[in-house]
């Protein structure tokens, strides 16, 4: 890949990102701050975007969401390394706890 064409990529994440969290505030906001992992004045801002502030929004080159598993224990548990498939959902179940609780902390 070329350096426009990362560009490029980023900018339709960047788009696509702002479109799903806009539409997951509006649906269900208490479900958004959590899945998205942002503050409530986060949700508020996204949640008010017009489509034309969020191509703006979209253009730049940097990425804006991030991934929020940021260490080992996370990531072993969503990857399931040298386990079972009978405990899959227990790993998930248990990440998402983790998850969750890095997002109360960060609130």
């Amino acid at each position: 890949m070329t350096s426009e064409q990362i560009l490029a990529e980023i900018r339709e994440a960047n788009l696509s990102y702002l479109m799903l969290a806009q539409s997951l505030i509006r649906q269900d906001r208490e479900q958004a701050l959590f899945r998205l992992g942002v503050s409530e004045d986060t949700a508020t801002l996204i949640g008010t975007l017009t489509p034309a502030q969020m191509m703006k929004i979209s253009t730049g080159n940097t990425l804006l969401c991030r991934l929020r598993m940021d260490d080992d224990i996370v990531w072993n548990l969503l990857t399931c390394h040298g386990k079972g498939a009978a405990n899959d959902g227990m790993s998930r179940l248990h990440a998402s706890i983790l998850m969750a609780g890095r997002h109360q902390e960060a609130a």
